[in-house]
């Protein structure tokens, strides 16, 4: 039986954002056996940028790119090495499936920049949904057992949110054309150099290497899950049902995170984190659902990615 063009692309969306929820499969379980953030980050972006170089190389996608187009991916590669550095970093703080969620308000703060720099109307959708997330944000800040999150951590995450408000807003201002997937690897590759710089002068996080095939499994599964994967069948996705679908479908990523926390890292769930939870979700949801950035690629706020995650560039590059 032969998939329809909407069927398929509701799945596809599917997988995309349960993909990029498996972020905390693979970085728990390195934290555990003791490699530090920058190393779990390193790996991931290097191999997942090996495996997007070979689907170049398959589709024939030519790797040069301009002087121009450089410079606007140094700075897309910084803003997303450093949105990963400061969410992976929250796990130390914080539960994953928390920070996860905490982190999907970038969609609002996309909104907030585009009012603010860029004069864009401030819908009664925008304000509801800034409502909603505060209001979850709120809730999650506070245990049903009195404790309270741990405040650095939420810095962390609400940092890494912004970084990537930020990668996102430029990607759609930037005017760099080119396919999604040459887009995310080199991005990757900034990203590689930002976090081998970072790794440097950041104390306590020395490159550490792989020692294990056990290590080697998970660095894989971090590259292969939450990037490429989540890359690819977001990419189908868009073409099959559109952005906004896509973004939606997006809830997903947080939801996954969560589920991975309590069913396999034992992390609580109580009551008020569910409303948390929820409250977030129907806030973001709102205002994807309400207004787009006045582009046809909002998909690209769901990936990677650091969210590595763009249809920006479809129509060039042999894409």
């Amino acid at each position: 039986m032969q998939l329809s063009n909407k069927a398929k692309g509701v799945l596809c969306g599917s997988i995309a954002a349960i993909s990029y929820g498996t972020n905390p499969l693979g970085a728990l379980y390195l934290y555990d056996v003791g490699l530090n953030v920058d190393s779990v980050l390193l790996y991931r972006y290097a191999l997942a940028a090996l495996m997007l170089a070979g689907i170049m190389k398959l589709r024939r996608i030519p790797f040069a790119i301009a002087r121009r187009e450089g410079l606007v991916l140094g700075i897309l590669g910084i803003l997303f090495a450093a949105s990963s550095l400061q969410l992976f970093s929250s796990f130390h703080y914080m539960d994953a499936g928390i920070a996860s969620t905490l982190l999907f308000v970038y969609p609002i703060i996309v909104a907030v920049i585009m009012a603010i720099f860029f004069h864009e109307r401030v819908s009664l959708a925008t304000i509801l949904s800034i409502a909603l997330a505060l209001c979850g944000i709120a809730l999650l800040y506070k245990g049903d057992d009195g404790v309270e999150l741990d405040i650095y951590g939420v810095i962390l995450v609400m940092l890494s949110s912004l970084s990537y408000a930020l990668y996102i807003v430029i990607v759609n201002r930037s005017g760099v054309r080119m396919s999604s997937v040459k887009l995310t690897f080199y991005v990757l590759l900034f990203g590689i150099a930002t976090i081998t710089v970072h790794s440097f002068i950041a104390e306590g996080s020395r490159l550490q290497p792989l020692t294990t095939p056990y290590m080697w499994f998970f660095a894989f599964i971090l590259a292969l899950f939450p990037t490429v994967v989540s890359l690819v069948t977001m990419a189908i996705s868009v073409q099959h049902i559109g952005s906004t679908p896509t973004a939606i479908l997006g809830a997903l990523e947080p939801l996954t995170a969560v589920a991975i926390g309590v069913m396999v890292f034992g992390e609580p769930f109580t009551t008020r984190l569910a409303s948390g939870i929820v409250l977030i979700l129907l806030g973001v949801t709102l205002i994807i659902a309400g207004k787009s950035l006045r582009t046809s690629h909002l998909y690209t706020l769901l990936h990677i990615r650091h969210k590595g995650d763009n249809d920006l560039h479809s129509n060039s590059d042999n894409d």
